[in-house]
Order: C-alpha cells, then sequence, then structure tokens
C-alpha cells in the first residue's frame, strides 16, 4: 500500500481527501502546515507528497523544495487554488510531477496520483546512465558530465532529458511527450516545455556535436 502525505491546512478538504483515497486503498498522513509537513517527512517513510502552496508556517514552495533537498526522487504534486502561470512555473521548476487546481475532482485526482506512481515505479526500472556525445548523463542521480566538470539537473529536466535520449535521433512528438510528462498539453505545458529544452541546450553546449533540434509542428530531435 502506497503512503501518501498530504499538507493542506483546510481541515474539511483534508478529512474528505484522507477518506477518499483510504477508499482507494492509498495509506493518508495529514499535516496541517508546512513545518509539520516537514517534520513528518523527515521521520516516516512517503512514496507521494500532495502540497497545498498557501500554508501556515511554511509555504509549499519552500517545502516542496525541502522536501526534494532530503529525497530528490519524491514525486510531488501540488493541489493548490494558485492558478497564476507564474505559480505553475515555479512549481514545475521546483520538481513537481503535477501541479492540480483546486477545487479538484476525486476521480480525476486518484487518476493523477496513479499516473505518477507509475512513472515513479518505471523509473526505478529503467536504464540510468546515457551517452549524449562527449557526456555521460546519470538520469538517477539528475548529473551530466564532461571530463571533470558535473552539472546538477532538476527533475523536470532529467525527465525531459531522459526521453530526448530514448528517442536519440528520431522525432519525440512533442505533444506525447507533453502528456507523459505533465498529463496533458496546453498552452502552459507547451511553454514549460520550452524553457526546459532552453535549459538543456545551454547544458549541453561544451559538445559541439551536440544539438537539440526543433521540428516545426512536431517535436525535437537530439542529434549528436
Amino acid at each position: 500500500m502506497n503512503t501518501i502525505l498530504i499538507v493542506e491546512d483546510d481541515n474539511s478538504l483534508g478529512y474528505i481527501l484522507k477518506e477518499y483515497l483510504e477508499m482507494h486503498k492509498f495509506n493518508i498522513v495529514l499535516a496541517k502546515d508546512g513545518e509539520e509537513g516537514l517534520h513528518l517527512f523527515s521521520r516516516r517513510h512517503f512514496d507521494l507528497c500532495i502540497l497545498d502552496v498557501m500554508l501556515p508556517k511554511k509555504d509549499g514552495f519552500t517545502l516542496a523544495y525541502e522536501i526534494k533537498q532530503l529525497n530528490e526522487k519524491m514525486p510531488v504534486i501540488f493541489l493548490t487554488s494558485k492558478a497564476l502561470k507564474i505559480d505553475k512555473l515555479k512549481g514545475f521548476k521546483l520538481g513537481a510531477d503535477d501541479y492540480i487546481l483546486k477545487p479538484v475532482d476525486e476521480e480525476e485526482l486518484v487518476a493523477r496520483i496513479e499516473a505518477v506512481m507509475r512513472r515513479a515505479n518505471a523509473a526505478q526500472n529503467e536504464p540510468s546512465c546515457f551517452t549524449i556525445g562527449k557526456y555521460i548523463f546519470d538520469f538517477a542521480n539528475q548529473t551530466l558530465v564532461l571530463a571533470n566538470k558535473k552539472q546538477s539537473i532538476t527533475v523536470k529536466e532529467a525527465a525531459v532529458l531522459k526521453l530526448l535520449c530514448e528517442h536519440k535521433g528520431r522525432i519525440l512528438d512533442r505533444k506525447n511527450a507533453l502528456k507523459k510528462l505533465w498529463g496533458e498539453s496546453d498552452f502552459f505545458t507547451r511553454r514549460s516545455m520550452d524553457v526546459f529544452i532552453s535549459h538543456l541546450r545551454k547544458y549541453l553546449c561544451d559538445d559541439p556535436n551536440v544539438e537539440i533540434k526543433n521540428v516545426h509542428g512536431k517535436g525535437y530531435v537530439l542529434n549528436c
């Protein structure tokens, strides 16, 4: 049974989520503020964290950052009423696996949780290291190594680069990639993908034979 930490300061919503998710065979631990959430996370085993953003004592973005410092592979879903694009981008840059707006449909939440858990479990059984030109990409440790130079990258950057590596020399369909990484393909997720591709190009720029090429209307190709 997967154990989920939910950090939510609305007692009614927290109770409803706990009851519903436990009906679907999840073990739920509730925290009412960011400090309590971090305290629990540092002392217990969890398979997934669901965080509100506007929390007492420690906001959800800060909490997510600190959780990732303790376990960079921990899946994180934001469940929040903060709908601005800048907030969504911040969430994904912190390594969020999903960003869900309130009010949430309980069935949809379960589906999204299961999708995130499938990706997390699949990642544990897949190849971890890839060669990209002169670089060694360690997906598990989120690093790019060229000679003695090591570059750490975010969870989402690593996920995008892994997809590119799996399609090396072939087109990575943009829409399929967005659905796999974010669960949807809309303007926001397309813009997020462009940001991560831009970051990856900068990380890989020391090998002139490595190129991430845009294929208009289709997607991207990693050539090396």
